[in-house]
């Protein structure tokens, strides 16, 4: 269906198979209408991606960064050139987390460099930011947890059934990346923050030890740094947009196909990050109020009398 401020019509035809289309898509249709009063499309358009900004347009490089400039005019190579981001999600630490503890040292070991071989640790080395995009802490209950939400209840919520293992481990983890990588924290469906969409950025008293990487002051740029979900920010000069996965997650209710990477990009060319919402997607209520102030209009030449 095509709505706008006149009406909705229904949309058919071959062209709607060549693009992926959900509820909240802002398309152009060309088409003509048939005789039951659909639309028969010809041809569909996108907003498409905007214009980016050049790279530390937002912001000024680093004194490094000129440095590198200069020897890459000299035709050598820089050290600190084609830098890479790592992104992880749905670590999942839970009160089961200490099983995986082979698994959390190795995850450790190669984001710090220190796994595999000399050729690998080099590329490793190229590590500028580590991204974390939600799911960090597990939201499944062990056998103990459940029997004890069995018990009674005050007011709804019992204080002794809370288990703050699942951030204790987390919070270790970062403790032990942050003295060498710099980390963004994205929250999650499962994560300690609302559940609307979008979410706020997680508190830093929930990581005792990592908190200590954060900054210091607002607007400033910590080694630790807790974000929104969405959230747009600069990486090495480069414009970022990232997301908890809720937005995805929830487009792929209407389509039939797995290709998670193509619908992100369809949304970078919609230009719209969560299309469904607030349809299938929680998101906050907004109220646009709008103000009509009485007003009369005076002539007061018409009214004065001659000679005053």
């Amino acid at each position: 269906m095509l709505e706008d401020d006149s009406g909705r019509i229904r949309l058919v035809g071959e062209g709607l198979k060549t693009v992926h289309l959900v509820t909240g898509c802002i398309i152009a249709v060309m088409g003509t209408e048939n005789v039951n009063g659909d639309l028969e499309v010809l041809d569909i358009k996108l907003p498409n991606l905007p214009p980016q900004p050049e790279r530390w347009a937002l912001s000024k490089p680093p004194v490094h960064q000129h440095e590198d400039a200069e020897m890459s005019d000299a035709g050598i190579t820089p050290a600190g050139s084609g830098s890479k981001i790592a992104i992880v999600s749905g670590l999942d630490f839970s009160s089961a987390s200490a099983a995986y503890a082979t698994e959390l040292a190795l995850l450790t070991e190669f984001l710090l460099g220190e796994a595999l071989g000399p050729e690998v640790q080099g590329d490793l080395s190229r590590i500028s930011r580590l991204i974390i995009a939600g799911n960090s802490i597990s939201s499944a209950a062990t056998e103990e947890e459940l029997t004890a939400n069995t018990k009674h209840k005050k007011y709804g919520y019992d204080a002794s059934s809370y288990n703050p293992l699942p951030s204790q481990i987390f919070d270790s983890f970062l403790s032990e990346i942050l003295p060498s990588l710099p980390v963004t924290l994205l929250p999650g469906a499962q994560d300690p923050a609302n559940a609307a969409y979008p979410q706020q950025a997680i508190h830093t008293a929930m990581f005792p030890q990592a908190r200590a990487y954060a900054a210091q002051k607002p607007g400033e740029a910590g080694w630790f740094d807790p974000v929104t979900n969405p959230w747009e920010g600069e990486v090495d000069g480069w414009n970022v947009l990232g997301t908890g996965g809720q937005n995805v997650d929830d487009v792929f209710k209407y389509l039939g196909t797995d290709d998670r990477v193509g619908m992100m990009e369809a949304m970078c060319r919609w230009r719209c990050s969560a299309p469904t919402a607030p349809d299938t997607l929680c998101t906050f209520s907004f109220f646009f109020f709008f103000l009509f102030f009485p007003f009369r209009l005076f002539r007061f030449g018409a009214s004065r009398r001659k000679g005053h």
